[in-house]
This record gives C-alpha cells, sequence and structure tokens, in this order.
C-alpha cells in the first residue's frame, strides 16, 4: 500500500467509524461505556467485546473515532476493508446484504480519494488558467463552475462516503465527475407525440434540438416529436430498460451523434451548458450517492414538487419586501418526463445579472483553492477586511433571517449545503437557491400567513411535505440548516484555526436567538427544539441510505431519518 493508499484508507476509517458511532449502529452509543486508558479515552461494549479509540466531538455525537482501528474480542483491527467486515459480522444475518453494500461504497470512496489526490494539482491548475489565482475573483456563471469542483474534492459534513458513486469507474468519473471538471456532450432522445409531459410557459432555449436538428426527420415523421436530453452515462442497459418499461422502445429513437456541450456541476447529474451556463440540466442516472437507497434518477413527482416549492417561496418573497432583493432563486418551473425516473429533465435557468459576481455554493467555502488557502479566506479577504468570523457573520445573518422568516410563514427548506449559495459583489452579500422539491409545510401556518396566495396541496405530488404540528419542520432546520449550512461552518472554522469555538458557537447562538426572535410568537417551537433542547436531531443517513432496508430503518424518508445528537447550542455556545 502506498502513502497515499495508507492516508486515504486511514482517513475513511476514521470517518466511517466516526459515523457508525453517530448513528448508533449496532448499539454503539447506548450500549457503550467510555473509559479512560493511558493513551486515552475507549469506548467500550462489553457484550459484543468490542472497544473503540475515541475523542470529544460535540458536532452531532459526544465522541468520534480517535484511531483508525478497532479492538474485537483482544484482537487489534485495522485497514477499512478489515474493520468494516468485522463489524458486519456482528450485525443481524437479515442486514447483512446491506453491510456488503456498505463495504463496497467503502472501497469505491476511497478509491476515489485516492485517485483525487493524484489529480488535485492537474485540476487546480488547470482552474487556475481558467479563471485566474484567486477564487474571489471567478466572477459569473462559467467560473462559478470552478468552485462546484473545489466542493467536489471535500467530504460532505455527515456522510462519510459521499465521494464514492456506485457503479462508476475511474474513467467514468474522469469523463463525467464534477471533481475533474470535464466537458462532454449529451445524447438526445426523439420521443413520439403523447408521450412526453411537460410543464413551463417560457419557450425552449434556442439551442435546444428539433428531431431534424439530431439528423431523424425520417424517423420522426409528421408533427408533435419532442426531444429530451440524456446523460451519457444513462445511454445502454438503463436507458432500454425505461424505454421497454413505458412502452417506448421501437418508438421513441435515440439520435445517433451526441450535441451540446455541457460540465458537470456538483450535483453531477446537473450539468451546466457550456456556451449558455445559465442554463442546467438536470438528467438522471443509474448510480447513487450518500447510500444504495439514495439513487440519482428523477421521480416525476420531484419535478412536480420542485416547481410548487419555488412558487411557495416565490409567494414568501412577495410578502417580504425587505429580503425580495437579498434572496435569489433558480427558475425550475420546465420540465419534462416521459413516466420514467430515468426519462426526465428539468430546465433550471439562474437569474441574469450575475455576470460579476462571485457565486459560491455553501460547500465550496472549506475548501482549499489552487494555492492552498481555503475558499473562505479569500471571500474573507475581498468582502470583508480578512477577517474569516466576520465573513461567517454575515453569512449568518442573513441565511438565519430567511430560514426563520420561512419558518414564521409555516415552512422548513431542504436548502443544505449544496443548494445554498452565496453571491457576493459589490451591491454585498445575497443567497441563491435552488430544488425546493423536499420541504415540510405547517398547512394551518401557511395558509394564516399567506392566505390567497397559499398553494393548495393539489400543486404538490408528495403529500408527505405537508403536516399539521411544527416536528418535521424543527427537524427539518435543525438538520439542514442548522447542521448542514451553519454548524459545519461553526466547527470548520474553528477546526482549520479561523477562530476558537466557542466563539462561532456563541455566535451562531446569537444569531439564532436573534433570528427567532424577529418572528415573534411563531418562533417558539424552533426556540425550544433548536436552542433549549439538550439533544438535537441528526441525520441517519448510512442507516436509512445503505445498512438498513426501508422496512429495517422504518424511514418514510431516508433523507428525512433522524437520530440524535448533543445539543452544541446550548450554554451559551459551550459543546455539550
Amino acid at each position: 500500500m502506498t502513502t497515499d493508499e495508507a492516508t486515504a484508507d486511514a482517513q475513511l476509517t476514521l470517518r466511517v467509524l466516526s459515523a457508525l458511532l453517530r448513528e448508533d449502529v449496532l448499539g454503539l452509543r447506548t450500549h457503550g461505556t467510555v473509559e479512560d486508558r493511558p493513551d486515552g479515552p475507549w469506548l467500550t461494549v462489553a457484550e459484543a467485546e468490542l472497544a473503540l479509540p475515541v475523542r470529544p466531538d460535540g458536532f452531532q455525537s459526544e465522541y468520534a473515532a480517535r484511531l483508525p482501528l478497532l479492538d474485537l474480542a483482544g484482537r487489534r483491527l485495522t485497514g477499512l476493508d478489515t474493520v468494516v467486515a468485522a463489524l458486519a459480522e456482528l450485525a443481524e444475518a437479515e442486514d447483512r446484504p446491506g453491510w456488503a453494500a456498505f463495504a463496497e461504497e467503502c472501497r469505491q470512496t476511497r478509491a476515489t480519494m485516492e485517485l483525487h489526490e493524484r489529480v488535485r494539482p492537474e485540476v487546480h491548475a488547470r482552474l487556475t488558467d481558467l479563471y485566474g489565482a484567486d477564487p474571489a475573483d471567478w466572477t459569473g456563471p462559467s467560473a462559478a463552475l470552478g468552485h462546484d469542483v473545489l466542493a467536489a474534492h471535500l467530504d460532505h459534513p455527515v456522510y462519510p462516503t459521499a465521494r464514492g458513486r456506485s457503479g462508476l469507474d475511474e474513467h467514468q468519473l474522469r469523463s463525467y465527475a464534477p471533481e475533474f471538471h470535464p466537458a462532454f456532450e449529451l445524447r438526445w432522445l426523439a420521443v413520439p407525440p403523447g408521450a412526453l409531459t411537460t410543464h413551463g410557459d417560457r419557450p425552449l432555449p434556442s439551442w435546444w434540438p428539433t428531431p431534424a436538428w439530431l439528423g431523424l426527420g425520417a424517423e420522426c415523421p409528421g408533427e408533435g416529436w419532442s426531444t429530451m436530453p440524456v446523460h451519457p452515462l444513462t445511454v445502454g442497459a438503463p436507458l432500454d430498460e425505461a424505454l421497454r418499461a413505458t412502452g417506448l422502445a421501437g418508438r421513441a429513437v435515440l439520435a445517433d451523434r451526441p450535441y451540446l456541450t455541457v460540465v458537470p456541476t456538483l450535483s453531477m447529474r446537473t450539468v451546466a451548458v457550456a456556451d449558455d451556463p445559465t442554463c442546467h440540466l438536470k438528467l438522471p442516472l443509474a448510480t447513487a450517492t450518500l447510500g444504495r437507497l439514495n439513487r440519482r434518477t428523477i421521480k416525476p413527482g420531484t419535478l412536480v414538487d420542485g416547481a410548487a416549492g419555488q412558487r411557495l417561496v416565490e409567494a414568501v418573497l412577495a410578502s417580504e419586501p425587505r429580503l425580495a432583493d437579498r434572496i435569489l432563486h433558480a427558475d425550475e418551473q420546465t420540465w419534462a418526463h416521459a413516466g420514467h425516473e430515468l426519462l426526465a429533465v428539468l430546465l433550471r435557468r439562474y437569474p441574469a445579472g450575475l455576470e460579476r459576481s462571485t457565486t459560491v455554493p455553501l460547500a465550496a467555502l472549506l475548501a482549499p483553492a489552487p494555492n492552498g488557502r481555503l475558499v473562505l479566506d479569500h471571500l474573507a479577504d475581498r468582502f470583508h477586511g480578512g477577517d474569516p468570523l466576520a465573513f461567517y457573520d454575515a453569512l449568518l445573518e442573513l441565511l438565519l433571517d430567511w430560514q426563520t422568516t420561512l419558518f414564521g410563514y409555516g415552512i422548513a427548506l431542504e436548502s443544505h449545503q449544496q443548494n445554498t449559495s452565496l453571491v457576493l459583489d459589490r451591491d454585498g452579500l445575497r443567497l441563491l437557491y435552488k430544488d425546493d422539491d423536499g420541504p415540510r409545510v405547517h398547512t394551518a401556518r401557511m395558509r394564516a400567513t399567506l392566505g390567497e396566495l397559499a398553494p393548495s396541496h393539489e400543486e404538490f405530488d408528495d403529500t408527505r411535505i405537508f403536516v399539521e404540528d411544527d416536528r418535521a419542520l424543527t427537524d427539518l432546520f435543525t438538520t439542514i440548516t442548522g447542521h448542514l449550512c451553519t454548524g459545519a461552518l461553526a466547527f470548520g472554522l474553528a477546526e482549520h484555526g479561523r477562530a476558537e469555538l466557542p466563539d462561532t458557537l456563541a455566535l451562531l447562538n446569537k444569531r439564532i436567538a436573534e433570528a427567532i426572535d424577529r418572528i415573534g410568537p411563531a418562533g417558539e417551537p424552533l426556540r425550544t427544539a433548536l436552542l433549549e433542547a439538550e439533544r438535537l436531531p441528526v441525520k441517519a443517513m448510512v442507516t436509512a441510505g445503505t445498512l438498513l432496508s426501508k422496512q429495517r430503518s422504518g424511514a418514510a424518508d431516508i433523507n428525512k431519518h433522524y437520530t440524535s445528537g448533543p445539543n452544541y447550542l446550548r450554554a451559551n455556545g459551550t459543546p455539550r
């Protein structure tokens, strides 16, 4: 094993063990006892004859793995494959397939981490050549894709194997994954009249091809044929099966020649049009990330929900003029599908006027820039006098103001660190959002606050969106806005030595309290659940996404399945 391989294996082993401990897999947390040994604390589970070296954590878990090893029945186990295999032996027999899938996820992720280490200098050099040496100067829609590249090299705050993508080899990753900033051409499918469900009043862009443009005039006689883009990774067996399942095999026609150069975004299944980068195409992929059950396909109902979610957000902004100019949203009203999760497309249009703005997803802030400094450092230099804490504070003020305002209307968004971007320019800080297909909405409060602007249930597809109390909203607010968008940055700033942890947490506590105060009595459930609770909900993504079936986990939604962790916001920002 080379040095890079050993390093990747050790880093991933630590992340995996920490995630399993956080999610209480195999009862590690609830059945474990922490004891002090000469080298430091160990968590022991007596009935399993298991011991794990740990360290105090505080962010979503009291403890995290301290060393990449496990002691099982007196045997010292090292190496990711060995550790995962040993833990799988302790699982129930019916859960073994999930553990086997997780072991494969770990192997894929380790290989991807090693690949990242090999190519990072080359990728950074290319980004510098394309966009310049300072990420704060990467302005405009095309350069914003460079920030996606940097973010793609960073680990997810919660899911340990997030850099792995099920079933893709190195060539496919280099050709289509955002970490490598490739460009490629899409494939196109001509669909016969009546087979496509479409939505949206705006005309399609001039570059959207007709069948004749694709050379399919003879194969698509008559009027009414439509075309839809297909990701190259979906062409082949996945596409053929989708066409058979919808009765389109032998009727729909796949163009032989690729057309339209695109560049992958951080989401990978979403691509930006190279010559029109304000337009992005979200396309289904026959792969999975963040768990084997988290497939990157597009269920037709999510297109309905995303468009309705955008309209809901815009209704709130119409009632909140003080925020209307500071909160931007991509247009997600134009979509089409042929009744299958692999035959769908969303045309996402970004707002005009961002050519001189630096647009950065929250996910990129703690990523190393090409010169080794954090992206956040460069942005703080340019926009906040070189003070990372002042930069963080400005972000908190706007983001928490907006999210608590939504809560006051009975709305919580799944606007995580990939779906939330900062827009920075001489006009100050704004926020840019996309992907509103998974909100939770308190029906009575939404209707009371929005009145005639409130959407009906019938505008949405997923019946889980509408709820009758605040619990689903406070859980979503805490795990997304709390942990992923703000808490992770508070701990990350401290980890990178940019500020002291008590200072970042005290600031976060203060800004949350101020934002809650601003919305009055409607904010009290949020105050109770977020600032006063002894423990906070924590996503159990490994459990629900890979290790257990939905029947075993009981997860109605694998992205909203929770365990609990310490409340790092209590006691004036001191971790508990």
